[in-house]
């Protein structure tokens, strides 16, 4: 009695809209989850792994909300409104770790073994946020609403993004300056684009200082130049009317 009274307590306190012992022990699908889950872990532990597996099933159908048995969740894991949300087999959640609606704690491929997330404690999972593979997420960080999370994350740390960079760390914001940091399918592009910018920048600053060079060498010279260019200019012009003349 003692984890459940735990429980609807962290409910209250990370939900305002629990207004009473009795709103949070009916209307909160999460919490239901994870009590369900404390059974079917039992009898997962026991062997008995398929009544474990159609237990599991049936809480899915009532709160929406998909932990498999094997799963390991820790104490005062607090699920809010709930739906969409998947915890997978070798996942690991730790103390008072908080999840929205439609996380997944995925896994990636077919091998064996350990293949999805661990949240240590006081974890903030936002709405949407996949968080996949053998990775881990430190104590305290926070994680936006549709981030797709495939690396760890450090301790104290806020990530955002698809995929999903660090913007904050230890309190402190975290630029970025170099396009390479952030793990996008278009970072290439966006590289590519950066040193052609720096490569034209060089050229103009080039040119520049010739022109410079030149004017200080002779004031005249850059207006002599443009009269010639004109005369040219000038001459390609007569030569074109020229030969239109008699049509």
């Amino acid at each position: 009695m003692g984890r459940l009274a735990e429980d609807i307590r962290s409910v209250r306190e990370r939900d305002p809209a629990a207004r009473s012992v009795l709103d949070a022990l009916l209307c909160y699908p999460g919490l239901h989850a994870v009590w369900g889950h404390r059974v079917t872990s039992v009898l997962w532990r026991a062997k008995l792994r398929l009544p474990a597996r159609v237990l599991a099933q049936w809480i899915r159908f009532f709160t929406g909300i998909d932990i498999h048995p094997a799963a390991k969740l820790g104490r005062r894991l607090f699920i809010d409104h709930g739906q969409g949300v998947v915890i997978g087999e070798t996942a690991v959640v730790g103390d008072d770790v908080t999840l929205y609606q439609g996380v997944t704690l995925g896994g990636t491929g077919k091998v064996r073994g350990k293949r999805h997330p661990t949240l240590c404690d006081r974890v903030f999972v936002g709405n949407n946020a996949n968080i996949l593979g053998d990775i881990t997420i430190g104590e305290n960080s926070r994680v936006g609403a549709g981030s797709v999370v495939l690396q760890d994350v450090p301790p104290n740390s806020t990530v955002v993004g698809v995929p999903a960079h660090i913007i904050y760390r230890e309190g402190q914001r975290v630029l970025i300056t170099d396009p390479r940091e952030v793990k996008d399918p278009l970072s290439d592009a966006v590289i590519a684009l950066s040193n052609r910018v720096e490569e034209l920048e060089a050229r103009v600053r080039e040119l520049c200082g010739e022109q410079a060079r030149a004017a200080a060498r002779n004031p005249l010279t850059a207006e002599e130049e443009e009269r010639t260019h004109y005369r040219e200019e000038l001459h390609k012009l007569r030569d074109y009317v020229q030969m239109g003349e008699g049509i």
